[in-house]
């Protein structure tokens, strides 16, 4: 082998590893006890702002949508709720919320049985699921007594309580589910229509207020390949929610720089050399 190629070969490789420790400093690895939290709107007829720590972190979220995943560190955090434009300090609610690491979470701002705004984290079940079947969990997050749940025509769930939950591994397919006052044949929600995901977690969420009139469903759905759920991300910002520092177009742009560099210089010791031999 030449000089020239090997001068070519060493520097293609000090280029590329120039290249793949720049890209790193932009793209942190998510640490593996990092928790995947989503955030769920269960409060009706009230948009709110979403501050984490102070931070603006969602703006004009709007009763009944769900966002997320986000990455999160293990740990402790102020949340709190406001009407849109409002700070922090004046909070429709707001809580410390513990998030546990490693783990898949639903944070809940909703209604207690009593209709005070609360904020409650649910741990979300991906565990492996069976092929030909799907994971479904209630959770009772509405002004309302307790209720049953029916599938089908069948029960699934019954006399569940604000804020708890019921989980059930059910065949994949569409159910027709209908929520119920407990003990009585009285339906309060439905029925509906629900498309249970094979190997997926769906989750559904009865919101609103009885005596209001504004019980609905909120449906959430979990895949289990990386956790991504149908709803879209929630925009990230500076309260420790996203990766923060130079964007990676920016890093991309000093890669690509640092490619021609070594390029350039290995060209001229190629031409050199040449030059040298004749």
């Amino acid at each position: 082998m030449g000089t020239a190629q090997r001068w070519w070969r060493r520097g293609l490789t000090a280029a590329a590893a120039i290249s793949v420790g720049l890209l790193a400093l932009g793209a942190p690895a998510q640490a593996e006890d990092d928790a995947q939290v989503y955030v769920v709107h269960g409060i009706p007829d009230q948009p709110v702002d979403v501050y984490v720590d102070s931070e603006l972190t969602l703006e004009g979220f709007q009763p009944g949508e769900v966002a997320g995943p986000l990455a999160l560190p293990a740990g402790t955090y102020s949340i709190a709720l406001t009407a849109p434009g409002d700070g922090p300090e004046n909070a429709i609610v707001a809580a410390d919320v513990d998030v546990p690491g490693g783990e898949n979470v639903s944070l809940v701002a909703h209604l207690t049985e009593g209709g005070d705004p609360t904020l409650t984290a649910f741990v979300n079940d991906v565990s492996e699921v069976p092929a030909g079947e799907a994971r479904l969990t209630v959770r009772h997050t509405a002004a309302a007594p307790a209720v049953d749940v029916r599938a089908d025509g069948e029960a699934l769930v019954t006399d569940l309580t604000n804020p708890n939950e019921a989980t059930a591994q059910v065949p994949a397919g569409t159910v027709s589910a209908e929520v119920l006052l407990a003990g009585t044949d009285e339906v309060v929600i439905g029925p509906a229509d629900l498309e249970l995901t094979e190997g997926a977690l769906t989750v559904v969420y009865a919101i609103g207020s009885a005596d209001a009139g504004t019980l609905s469903l909120v449906v959430q759905v979990i895949e289990h390949d990386g956790m991504p759920g149908t709803p879209s991300g929630v925009p990230g910002g500076s309260a420790g929610l996203a990766a923060t520092g130079l964007p990676m177009w920016w890093f991309g742009l000093l890669a690509a720089g640092a490619l021609m560099v070594a390029g350039g210089a290995l060209w001229y010791r190629r031409s050199a050399g040449v030059t040298a031999s004749q």
